[in-house]
């Protein structure tokens, strides 16, 4: 594990922190900004959120277990699919936090995700969360 890496990124959204907020955690919205992935469960601490979807043509399920919520300010959760070839197992889950602050009724959203395997999975996942938060944007911003 000591070769593990992580990943950190940052937006701006022209939305109050409420509204990101909101559309961050509702399943509906996840499913338009996420790539179509469906969710199920609750964004409270301690509880599972399971999701499944379609990548590249290829089915996938996973889960996230939630680590801690502060309303409006801070998601934290673990990560684990069954694409990633890894058992699932703790200590291959990765862990993202979103963090959020308003300034001026924009909101900074911030990213982190550790325990990526290798530099190869860091760059993927560095261009999905461009897409995944490009996505959000132009929905809260509508």
């Amino acid at each position: 594990m000591a070769n593990r890496t992580s990943l950190k990124k940052t937006i701006t959204i022209n939305a109050p922190v409420t509204s990101v907020w909101k559309d961050l955690i509702d399943r509906g919205m996840i499913k338009q900004y996420f790539f179509g992935v469906e969710t199920s469960g609750d964004w409270k601490e301690g509880n599972i959120i399971f999701y499944k979807g379609e990548w590249q043509g290829k089915k996938f399920e996973g889960k996230r277990k939630v680590l801690q919520v502060e309303d409006q300010k801070l998601l934290r959760h673990s990560y684990w699919r069954n694409m990633s070839a890894l058992p699932d197992l703790p200590e291959n889950y990765h862990i993202i936090t979103y963090g959020l602050s308003d300034e001026n009724g924009q909101t900074t959203l911030n990213l982190k995700e550790r325990n990526l395997t290798d530099k190869v999975k860091k760059e993927r996942s560095d261009k999905l969360w461009d897409t995944v938060f490009d996505n959000l944007k132009k929905l809260v911003e509508k």
